[in-house]
């Protein structure tokens, strides 16, 4: 880890709790939010999530797999997310959201209207909206937690 944890402290807690308390909380909530609130279909909202994972290297986000009232993507969901240009198990929906989630963390100033086209097509705006955030706060906060070195560490509740 990056930074020095009491030793008779849960990393995550402390770090997102009490470490930052005027921030660390809202965060978790933010985090927290797009699992609970989230109206995505779970293949499409996992591509996006499992993308921003692969691209940030985050330890727990990528063996981490949203179970939606006991169904989750199959094992391979994930090889089939790092290929997603290929992806036969892949429909437009899920593809145009492994892409996205790609371009927004690696390339956002390259999104152009051809690939607004084929989201709109696809997706309503306040779905678009939904995948900005959620993308947006996998972003951020798989980022911090490897580059704080606490991903190796992380839990989330079991209530999601």
């Amino acid at each position: 880890m990056v930074i020095d944890l009491p030793e008779d402290k849960d990393p995550i807690t402390h770090v997102w709790g009490e470490m930052v308390p005027g921030i660390g909380p809202a965060a978790s909530n933010l985090s927290l939010a797009v699992y609970a609130h989230t109206t995505l279909g779970l293949r499409e909202f996992e591509a996006a999530r499992l993308r921003i994972a692969q691209i940030n290297g985050c330890v727990f986000c990528l063996d981490w797999r949203t179970d939606r009232d006991g169904e989750k993507v199959e094992e391979t969901f994930i090889d089939d997310v790092e290929m997603w240009r290929t992806a036969r198990s892949f429909d437009e929906r899920t593809r145009l959201s492994a892409e996205y989630a790609e371009r927004y963390a690696l390339d956002h100033h390259g999104i152009d209207e051809s690939f607004w086209t084929r989201m709109r097509a696809a997706y309503s705006d306040r779905e678009i909206v939904e995948l900005s955030m959620c993308i947006g706060s996998w972003l951020a906060f798989g980022r911090l937690n490897h580059v704080l070195g606490i991903d190796g560490v992380c839990k989330l509740p079991s209530t999601l």
